[in-house]
């Protein structure tokens, strides 16, 4: 079987289309098949299928539906009901979506390690398998949810081929392509850069320079913002003549040759400007640059709640600092897609294999045993420690949860500068430097809102915008949400999302899209703590946002304050409460974030207890 999802969502056995009939049934397989083997719940599918407002008969409509799936797929394709929804099982079929995203991944590494033709050969491929808009004929829900990201990706994947070509000096047939990209995505820096690159390279500075100027004065008409400092820099290089063989230089692809170790950059894209984050951004490049010269510790922290843009910070930083780091900038996710944290055996296997450690597959696959998989971690953090000795490399661990899972991790990069983020306060990661997060303010959410928008369109309605940045309460993962709502939704006004998300009790609903979710976002969080902290968290999300002590939480527990300042400060350590302060006497005060308050108070029974944590199974 043969499953299609990047074009018209289709199915095929034997190199023959299976007729699948409505954009409801081809919603239901594309559902299924974007979640990979997981289970969609029942009220996901309803979303999917008919938005805020499914049909009293939703649930017979669904079942219909699997049924007529099953019929059609024959029994190769198992459809099974797993409550609280339902998962496809496809062991022997083809994805092409999955397919793509081998593809890349493997093209990225290849790109990594300046493997150029074959980076450029594997990415093509992947793109090849893209035939047209993807999920062109499914339900607008469906659409508006997962479109985006698949767009994103395929935008990313794009661009790294053209990078792959451009190094292969392949500059004047790309000249065409990349204008016609840069006509469709004109905001799109990293392919205005490549443009400018191309054109330099094929003898027109000028051209170049003008393509320069468009997209500066259209970042400032349309966004209210300069050029990042990529585009910059490209912009820099072309009038210093310093951009890649120039007019005299081979404009013939130019033969790869092996040159020795290879400085690795295994960062995601990086985010061009991050509103109300310079000081942030100035203290760590002063912090990374004292832990290069000797200065300052070498692990540095960023911690703050979910959604705050730990992430994105240490990202543009780690860009911003490659020169401080000739010999590579790693980056490795420490929690998988539900927040869950991973192995560092699997960590450690993945930084190795970044770095071109060939490793076999004895030395991934744990031996089995506490014991033997202790060794073998030991064995890990030995070559890992070799590989980065006396080398000037920057690691990016993301989404630390636990400060003892961090510890084979460290010592194993004693050589390197490692930048971590985590929701909570990873004390044990003794003499770093942190720097905590908090939410914009409104001057820095209005700019990161008008950076997704465009500022026109909040200028035109200023009260409904102040009361969207009010319901977004400066975290900046709602912020993109609502623009990128905002964005796919041009004839929308504003005052339209405002009034959507007024109700306290829908807005966490409304603020999930393109694969970004507030709600989702602060779960880790919530089962990062002990089930007896959830439940205090719960009964004290009854007291609003406004500030309180220690003693007025202990009335609501019915508790005495030492013990309830025990129950906040968990709270808090956990990034689900805020310390805001201290009254005369010294005594702390605490303020919930109201999304957090929101996310509390509607969290069922079953939310409330959570999974176990991996060590009590």
């Amino acid at each position: 079987m043969d499953f299609r999802v990047l074009g018209p969502v289709e199915a095929h056995r034997g190199g023959l289309r299976i007729p699948l009939s409505g954009s409801k049934v081809h919603t239901v397989l594309a559902a299924l098949l974007l979640a990979k083997g997981r289970v969609v719940s029942d009220s996901r599918l309803n979303f999917l299928l008919w938005g805020w407002e499914p049909p009293a008969t939703s649930g017979a409509q669904i079942y219909t539906y699997m049924s007529r799936l099953r019929k059609l797929l024959g029994d190769e394709v198992r459809i099974e009901r797993r409550p609280p929804g339902y998962r496809l099982q496809a062991p022997n079929s083809a994805v092409d979506l999955l397919e793509f995203e081998r593809l890349d991944r493997l093209g990225r590494a290849a790109l990594a390690q300046r493997r150029h033709r074959e980076a450029g050969a594997l990415l093509a491929e992947a793109l090849g398998h893209w035939r047209g808009t993807a999920l062109a004929n499914v339900t607008e829900h469906l659409a508006d949810a997962e479109l985006p990201q698949l767009e994103e990706a395929r935008m990313h994947t794009l661009e790294n081929r053209i990078e792959a070509d451009l190094a292969l000096g392949r500059h004047e047939e790309l000249t065409a392509e990349l204008t016609g990209l840069v006509a469709r995505h004109p905001l799109r820096e990293k392919l205005r850069a490549q443009l400018m690159t191309a054109l330099y390279r094929s003898g027109r500075q000028s051209d170049a320079l003008q393509s320069y100027y468009e997209g500066r004065s259209l970042l400032a008409d349309q966004l209210g913002i300069d050029p990042g400092e990529a585009l910059g820099a490209t912009y820099a290089a072309v009038l210093k003549g310093t951009r890649g063989p120039g007019p005299g230089g081979a404009t013939r692809p130019t033969r790869e040759v092996p040159a020795g170790p290879v400085a690795p950059s295994t960062l995601p894209p990086c985010v061009e400007r991050l509103a109300g984050r310079d000081a942030e951004i100035r203290t760590l490049r002063t912090q990374l640059a004292d832990s290069v010269a000797g200065r300052g510790p070498r692990h540095l922290l960023v911690t703050g709640m979910a959604g705050v843009g730990k992430t994105a910070l240490a990202v543009h930083v780690a860009h911003a600092a490659a020169g401080d780091f000739p010999d590579g900038r790693l980056f490795a996710e420490l929690s998988d897609a539900h927040g869950r944290p991973r192995r560092p055996h699997d960590v450690l296997v993945a930084l190795l294999r970044d770095l071109g450690e060939p490793l076999e597959d004895g030395d991934t696959t744990p031996e089995g045993g506490e014991r033997g998989d202790r060794r073998q971690c030991e064995d890990l953090v030995r070559l890992l420690r070799a590989r980065t000795a006396g080398r000037q490399l920057l690691v990016v661990l993301d989404g630390a949860a636990e400060g003892r899972l961090l510890d084979p991790l460290l010592a194993g990069l004693q050589g390197a500068v490692v930048l971590i983020t985590g929701r909570t306060r990873l004390t044990q990661v003794i003499g770093a430097r942190t720097t905590a997060l908090a939410p914009l303010g409104s001057s820095a959410a209005h700019d990161l809102l008008a950076a997704v928008t465009g500022r026109a369109r909040l200028a035109a309605e200023p009260d409904a915008t102040r009361e969207l940045l009010g319901h977004c309460g400066g975290l900046p993962l709602a912020l993109r949400i609502a623009g990128s709502r905002l964005l796919a939704r041009p004839f929308w006004p504003v005052a339209r999302l405002a009034q959507r998300m007024a109700a306290p009790e829908n807005r966490l609903r409304e603020l999930s899209y393109g694969g970004m979710d507030v709600g989702a976002a602060l779960l880790p969080s919530l089962y990062a703590l002990p089930s007896p902290a959830r439940s205090v968290l719960v009964r004290l999300a009854g007291m609003g946002a406004e500030p309180f002590p220690a003693h007025r939480a202990a009335g609501v527990l019915g508790t005495t304050e030492a013990t309830a300042e025990q129950w906040l400060e968990q709270l808090v350590d956990g990034a689900l409460l805020d310390l805001c302060g201290v009254d005369l006497m010294g005594r702390p005060f605490y303020r919930f974030h109201e999304l957090v308050l929101l996310f509390a108070a509607g969290l069922p029974a079953a939310a409330r207890t959570g999974p176990r944590s991996p060590a009590t199974r």
